[in-house]
């Protein structure tokens, strides 16, 4: 069975989005992008109206040197016939390579100021949103949906535009070179593209559908290889083969579904248009014979209508690309539109300074989003004293990393107020809230860089002197200083070439850097062994001195230094003081937690060293 449970639609639409809009409107929320570069778009213009101009007039150079060059004795008009043609074929070139290199500068750059304000947007907006929005979903808009708006700005826009040019102008020509053999071209063309537009809807569905089989390709390859300890570890390499083999031969079925049609339209295109000029050359032919037109005429005739044909087959392919964008567009203007939840106020009230970081809850109520129905935090008062160390413990669920998200204002409480130096935090600037916090959170984080720029991460002008203080001081160099180039080694995507105590400690580093009036440390020690942690306990004590300290710890004996420890339940605090009047409530949650942690690691001990005794009674090889 695979290990993928199967999207809902709904799911799927909004993981890989790929619906269409006939909302053509939507792309002109495209100018405020494209106003910056008038000159390029007026060079552009100019170069198109250019080159479909001398296209249009190739028929003329034909007219002429099919009517006057190719007549008997009449080598110098062919000459100059030849040179007009040739001179007009020089401009059209150079007007192409100027629409094209132009266009395509403006695609190119449209969506690189288009991706830059989506992700200025994405990264503003509070944890909140991704706890209802899927990170699949998000990258799709800034990477697939900007991807289609580069296609219709430096190419799609402008097919359309020098297409419609050459309808427009070709039909006039057609016109004014026969009426009679436009009649029946406009007679025609109707039976001709109508089977070329039916076909290519199936072929434009096959290639969605063709790129959706190749995308879950993709996410299963993504997901096995981000996750190829576990899959070796459980030997499931055979299943995934399997799946992956029966995801890629779907996408090889659909693919060929696809090749099939287009192989099948291509067949019909040059059956049906081709077909239609044999037929215009048969009518006009008799009519060259007959006197009633020139065989210059003639040529002219079925160039032009050669264009008109490619004209209208290729306006019909362009409809696709901007029913394509103009959903894409609507995802991207629904994503601008979201507002961040956490934002400064108009005039945010100025945090005092220097910061003494005396932090405070009031009657505080929160949910998280995702879960309303469940309070995470209820009738929450805490006053944490400037310097103070406060030791949050509890169950899982308890609500101590809540605490923490609360006083980074990554939400705001349903009820009551969360003060920094007794100014509200709803009326500060997050920003320089964030600035006097440190936080070292339980799942470290590192980037894929190099130490340096991981630890500066904590405080981006910091000296090198003073990022290597930080490490030592989080005993990061004694493993750091033994790779290959130092600091300067790259420390792997996620920092994948760390174990999990030496990612800690980047973390830590980073803190210790930042130099923070509160200090946050969620489970800080808990991915070190035990003579790391004594290292980084040290370092953490000389940070902690003289600094508001949250700390939270199921271990409970790294918090027995603590000036205070909150005994945390379902959201709310159930007891509070030091470890000894604590302990003394032998009813108490905190004395169960106690006793069951003391007790076990008493087991564990009274174990370890009957299996000393065996071994050197003997009993053990």
């Amino acid at each position: 069975m695979s290990r993928f449970r199967e999207p809902s639609p709904t799911e799927s639409n909004k993981a890989y989005p790929r619906e269409q809009s006939r909302n053509f409107a939507v792309l002109l929320e495209l100018w405020p992008f494209l106003r910056p570069y008038g000159r390029q778009i007026a060079g552009a213009g100019a170069a198109l109206v250019i080159a479909a101009g001398t296209l249009l007039g190739l028929g003329f150079g034909l007219r002429m040197m099919v009517d006057q060059g190719f007549a008997p004795g009449n080598a110098e008009l062919l000459d100059q016939a030849v040179l007009v043609l040739f001179a007009v074929i020089v401009v059209l070139a150079c007007a192409s390579y100027a629409r094209f290199y132009l266009v395509s500068w403006l695609g190119e750059r449209v969506v690189a100021d288009l991706r830059k304000r989506v992700f200025d947007h994405i990264i503003r907006l509070s944890p909140g949103f991704f706890e209802v929005t899927r990170t699949g979903e998000v990258l799709s808009r800034l990477t697939t949906d900007t991807t289609l708006l580069q296609t219709v700005v430096g190419t799609s826009v402008s097919i359309a535009l020098r297409n419609l040019l050459l309808l427009v102008g070709g039909l006039g020509l057609l016109i004014f070179t026969s009426p009679k053999l436009t009649g029946l071209v406009l007679l025609v063309v109707p039976l001709v593209i109508a089977p070329i537009l039916i076909f290519g809807r199936k072929v434009r569905r096959l290639s969605r559908e063709s790129q959706d089989r190749v995308a879950d390709v993709g996410a299963y390859t993504e997901e096995s290889l981000n996750a190829i300890r576990t899959v070796q570890a459980f030997t499931h390499e055979a299943i995934d083969h399997a799946q992956f083999a029966g995801q890629a031969e779907a996408a090889f079925t659909t693919a060929i579904g696809r090749i099939r049609a287009r192989a099948t339209l291509t067949a019909l295109v040059i059956l049906l248009v081709f077909g239609a000029i044999a037929a215009i050359l048969w009518v006009g032919g008799h009519d060259v014979i007959a006197g009633r037109v020139t065989p210059g005429e003639l040529s002219a005739f079925v160039f032009y209508a050669v264009v008109v044909a490619g004209a209208v087959g290729a306006l019909s392919e362009v409809i696709g690309d901007l029913q394509r964008a103009a959903g894409a567009m609507e995802r991207l203007i629904d994503l601008l539109a979201t507002p961040p939840d956490i934002q400064a106020p108009a005039r945010p009230h100025p945090l005092p300074s220097p910061p003494r970081g005396a932090v405070g809850f009031v009657d505080v109520a929160f949910t998280y989003p995702a879960r309303t129905e469940v309070p995470a935090l209820l009738d929450f008062n805490l006053t944490v004293q400037p310097g103070e160390t406060v030791a949050l413990v509890g169950p899982s669920g308890a609500g101590k990393t809540t605490v923490f998200q609360l006083l980074l204002r990554f939400y705001d409480p349903v009820e009551g107020a969360v003060t920094l130096d007794g100014v509200d935090l709803r009326q500060a600037d997050p920003q320089d809230l964030r600035h006097r916090i440190g936080l070292v959170p339980q799942d470290s984080v590192v980037f894929g860089a190099n130490a340096w720029e991981n630890i500066r991460y904590g405080r981006p002008g910091a000296s090198d002197e003073e990022v290597r203080a930080a490490a030592e001081a989080a005993a990061c160099t004694e493993f750091l200083d033994t790779l290959p180039q130092g600091f300067d080694t790259f420390l792997g995507e996620k920092g994948v070439r760390l174990s999990g105590g030496q990612r800690q400690r980047i973390a830590i580093a980073r803190a210790i850097l930042r130099d923070p009036a509160v200090l946050l440390l969620d489970e800080a020690t808990s991915a070190l062994d035990a003579e790391s942690e004594q290292l980084v306990q040290r370092a953490l004590e000389r940070l902690m001195r003289g600094r508001t300290t949250l700390v939270i710890a199921h271990r409970l004996a790294t918090v027995l230094k603590a000036d205070r420890i909150v005994v945390m339940d379902q959201g709310r605090i159930v007891a509070s003081g030091d470890h000894q009047a604590l302990i003394a409530d032998r009813d108490g949650l905190y004395a169960r937690l106690a006793r069951l942690q003391f007790d076990q690691a008493a087991a564990l001990e009274s174990k370890r060293q009957e299996v000393v005794a065996e071994a050197r009674k003997g009993a053990l090889p």
